[in-house]
């Protein structure tokens, strides 16, 4: 069957609890709004393919919990990241201030390359802002990155926030390409062939014993499941999403046979 895509993206969205990161999320790949809060747990993700430069590119969008009780979790997904938008909510000063811990974390666990953008959202909510965009502009300018104040209640520039972001990153691609071959970790890669079902096993080793785990192909990425006893050794050596007790973890290196 043929790829549907010419390119696959991984962004990554990044905050503080509350921001509106999920309502992003969900406005940008359903169209819909829930005006009712619910905290992520751990991290979640989906998809939309886009149209960029007559190319086809599939947006793989992953929503990580802002809460510091999830931050081991959530860092493990920088690795492999080709963008990652930076969420405040401009009726949250904290939010706005705590830009700087997220950025320093993209310095330690993300891509030196990696595209970045600043995001104020909720703007749509005027009576109760904090923060004014002059001030989310020049965080932006000191960062040296791209800023947008967005409402995804209203949609307002949701749109223009993925599409400038997946832009940018097919346009750092073919820059690099026409210097060098893109390749590593970290660096998407054009689709020209279908990749082969695979099952791999790799066996727990943590004193809490928990049962084997099973690599198989699902939805053409590869995929385990495990206990939370194998969390931290999994995300040290696994290549493929983790399923943990129903929500997806990422992983970059090739797992031991």
């Amino acid at each position: 069957m043929a790829k549907t895509y010419d390119y696959l993206f991984k962004l990554l969205l990044i905050g503080d609890s509350g921001v509106g990161k999920t309502c992003l999320l969900f406005r940008f790949s359903e169209d819909s709004f829930n005006t009712t809060f619910i905290s992520t747990i751990g991290i979640d993700f989906k998809i939309r393919t886009i149209e960029l430069d007559g190319k086809r590119v599939k947006l793989q969008i992953w929503d990580t919990a802002g809460q510091e009780r999830f931050r081991t979790i959530t860092t493990a997904y920088y690795r492999g990241a080709m963008g990652i938008m930076l969420v405040y909510d401009i009726c949250n000063e904290k939010s706005f201030e705590n830009i700087k811990n997220w950025i320093r974390n993209i310095e330690e666990h993300a891509s030196s390359d990696v595209e970045k953008m600043i995001l104020g959202n909720k703007c749509d909510m005027t009576d109760r802002r904090q923060v004014s965009k002059d001030r989310g502009e020049k965080l932006a300018i000191d960062y040296g990155v791209k800023f947008l104040e967005t409402s995804a209640k209203s949609s307002l520039n949701v749109e223009e926030a993925f599409y400038t972001m997946g832009r940018d990153i097919l346009h750092n691609l073919s820059s690099k390409t026409t210097d060098n071959s893109a390749g590593g970790s970290g660096k998407p890669v054009k689709i020209t062939e279908k990749k082969s079902k695979r099952i791999k096993f790799f066996k727990c080793s943590t004193p809490l014993g928990c049962s084997s785990l099973a690599f198989t192909d699902h939805s053409q990425r590869d995929l385990a499941v495990l206990e939370g006893c194998c969390l931290p050794e999994v995300l040290a050596a696994a290549v493929a999403p983790v399923v943990i007790r129903g929500a997806l973890l990422p992983a970059d290196a090739e797992m031991p046979s």
